[in-house]
């Protein structure tokens, strides 16, 4: 499976995922977190739905649709002619190079944080979305950083539960488990279903 060339395309979903070149860390201190989601918002964000995330200290996982035509017609601001998968893939590499200039500044390093191109894999089966969701944010603790997944501060799971505004298809994802309490029991299933190896960083 190619999961570094795969092609954006419209209307489709992919679980978005990358780390750091040789593992290395591409989260140094709590101020990276905020601000690299401030760049996705403004680089990704008007190419994709995003439905959950999680930022670790070496990688990060996204599960996203890519907008649907119409939607796209609007984010684009130049190149038209090219296709609409070269504007999605480009707006995520803007963005990590965007990340990635600025961590150099701030650190005092040079040279690239994450491998290239980043990975991607298309979700075809609906039934995968409500694993995919669970198993990204299940990561810090699968990972032991902390004890309880739910506590940790760089994912979407609370911002589901919450009011406040957000960039997440948050109604979506709600809807997918059938709403907040079935949401939250899900994730604390003690076996949760089988997620095929295909969909694992490592």
């Amino acid at each position: 499976m190619d999961i570094r060339n795969a092609k954006l395309h419209p209307d489709q979903y992919f679980h978005i995922f990358n780390r750091g070149i040789n593992g290395m860390p591409v989260f140094f201190e709590a101020k990276n977190y905020d601000f690299f989601l401030k760049q996705y918002t403004q680089f990704v964000h008007p190419f994709v739905e995003t439905f959950a995330y999680c930022l670790l200290g070496n990688h990060f996982h996204l599960l996203v649709r890519v907008r649907d035509v119409a939607q796209l017609d609007l984010a684009i601001k130049k190149d038209r002619e090219k296709p609409y998968y070269w504007h999605v893939s480009n707006g995520f590499s803007s963005f990590l190079k965007s990340y990635t200039r600025a961590v150099n500044s701030v650190y005092n390093r040079t040279g690239g944080l994450f491998e290239t191109p980043f990975k991607r894999i298309e979700v075809k089966e609906e039934s995968y979305f409500s694993t995919l969701i669970a198993y990204i944010h299940r990561n810090p603790e699968k990972h032991g950083l902390v004890k309880d997944f739910r506590s940790y501060p760089y994912s979407s799971y609370q911002a589901h539960l919450q009011d406040a505004p957000t960039f997440l298809s948050r109604q979506a994802v709600l809807d997918w488990f059938g709403g907040k309490e079935q949401y939250q029991a899900f994730h604390l299933q003690e076996k949760q279903p089988p997620l095929d190896e295909k969909w694992l960083l490592e």
